[in-house]
């Protein structure tokens, strides 16, 4: 597996993730408001580990690779 394929298959997995995460909010999966806080900030992490991962990659000139898939 090459870099690009890589990093195509990390950054779906945590958009994945973040979409799960954001779905269970909406459809009222959080049992209690400590619970609703750690979901929030996961996604919150989430976000930015992809924003982190995007602005890595531009400067690499792989953003367009990762991007498109």
């Amino acid at each position: 597996m090459d870099l690009v394929s890589f990093l195509s298959k990390y950054q779906k997995s945590l958009q994945q993730r973040m979409d799960d995460i954001t779905t269970s909010i909406s459809s009222g999966g959080a049992k209690d408001m400590e619970a609703y806080r750690a979901m929030c900030g996961e996604i919150q992490g989430i976000s930015y580990a992809l924003n982190e991962l995007r602005t890595l990659l531009k400067k690499a000139d792989y953003v367009e690779d990762i991007d498109s898939t």
